[in-house]
């Protein structure tokens, strides 16, 4: 499996419309080779530069199988970020440059939990049901 983005290569600079300093929407990516028999697909976003610790900014899960996340979208039902909002917010590194990792999960299965979950409870509700996974980086540094 592998995900990628039309805007920015892997370990390379994210463009500024998708941080604090431009409109903070999440860019579109691309998911590619699914393996067969996936039911849902899951995605988080995190920072583990943050100086608080790994800092969530996207959490999103049972999206429909599909080879494409639009730009500025949400599909399937929304998670809580850090700052406990159902939603994507984008990089704001208060110093230096740091990592966003897009993890993205193929799952065997529909999780039918709630919305407003954690990363780690997604991450436990999606133990022994990953079929495959794949995760873009891109790095940003605030203007």
């Amino acid at each position: 499996m592998k995900i990628i983005s039309l805007e920015f290569q892997n370990n390379q600079l994210m463009p500024s419309k998708f941080t604090c300093d431009g409109e903070n929407i999440n860019p579109a990516l691309v998911i590619e080779n699914i393996p067969q028999g996936a039911k849902s697909l899951a995605l988080i976003m995190d920072d583990p530069d943050a100086t608080i610790g790994t800092f969530v900014h996207w959490v999103t899960f049972d999206i429909p199988v599909t080879s494409k996340i639009e730009e500025g979208s949400t599909p399937g039902k929304k998670g809580n970020n850090t700052t406990g909002q159902k939603k994507y917010i984008g990089p704001c590194p208060p110093s230096g440059t740091h990592r966003y990792f897009f993890k993205i999960y193929a799952l065997d299965t529909i999780l039918n939990l709630n919305e407003g979950i954690t990363k780690a409870q997604l991450e436990e509700a999606m133990d022994n049901h990953i079929l495959d996974q794949a995760e873009l980086i891109g790095l940003y540094k605030k203007r």
